[in-house]
């Protein structure tokens, strides 16, 4: 059982990024997911959660600082979550984790998470 984050790199402050996390091993239709970053010598912070309240119907949960630029969503079908970032700032720059619950509730704690992606860095240029 993994995530596999991608889609990170360099971009121009003011510009666009698409993650995406693809789980395996298992589904994660029933789990709820979410993105977290840590920027060096920070904590990792909460970025974005989404669960399932039933058939196409998703809560969202947004940090202050993204709320407005950022957009979760997730593919159940191909058992995957993606981050669309906008309007990206040079605070942005950190490297980006998803993570998984095994339980379905929006959670802005780390430790709530079970499992964890490898990362993927995120760096915005002024």
């Amino acid at each position: 059982v993994q995530l596999q984050a991608s889609g990170g790199g360099l971009v121009q402050a003011g510009g666009s990024l698409r993650l995406s996390c693809a789980a395996s091993g298992r589904t994660f239709s029933n789990s709820a997911m979410g993105w977290f970053r840590q920027a060096p010598g920070k904590e990792r912070e909460f970025v974005a959660a989404i669960r399932r309240s039933g058939g196409t119907i998703y809560y969202v949960d947004y940090a202050d600082s993204v709320r407005g630029r950022f957009t979760i969503s997730r593919d159940n079908a191909m058992n995957t979550v993606s981050l669309t970032m906008s309007s990206l700032k040079p605070e942005d720059t950190a490297v980006y984790y998803c993570a998984a619950r095994t339980v379905d509730g929006l959670s802005r704690i780390p430790r709530e998470y079970d499992l964890w992606g490898q990362g993927t860095l995120v760096t915005v240029s002024s």
